[in-house]
């Protein structure tokens, strides 16, 4: 058992979009990913997300309204539920959510992630 600096994690990546596993707890993924620009419309059928903002503002958008998510807060998105996230400037986001999320939900694109690294 050793504590994770997020900071250190953050720092060692650049790119945006692309998750790294930082752990995982029961049958969830504790990942860190940097965010920039707007990603796609997707839900995910059998998992719900929580977005823990660490760095930045995001915009979260659904189909009926749209939370603004700052420094040091959440939001949970339910299963079944059509999001796109967005960041005007560079965030940095902590996701936890079960192992088998796939990034884009029920869209498999250019966008799509490969298996996801450790970091």
């Amino acid at each position: 058992m050793q504590t994770i600096n997020l900071k250190d994690k953050f720092n060692s990546f650049s790119d945006h979009w692309n998750q790294r596993v930082l752990g995982e707890i029961n049958d969830c993924a504790v990942k860190a990913v940097k965010v920039k620009g707007e990603f796609i419309w997707h839900h995910h059928d059998n998992e719900d997300e929580l977005f823990l903002v660490v760095k930045g503002t995001l915009r979260m958008k659904f189909r009926d309204h749209e939370a603004i998510v700052r420094e040091g807060e959440f939001v949970i998105v339910p299963r079944g539920v059509e999001h796109c996230p967005v960041a005007d400037e560079e965030v940095h986001i902590v996701l936890i959510e079960p192992k088998s999320t796939l990034n884009t939900g029920n869209i498999v694109n250019e966008r799509t992630a490969a298996p996801l690294e450790s970091i």
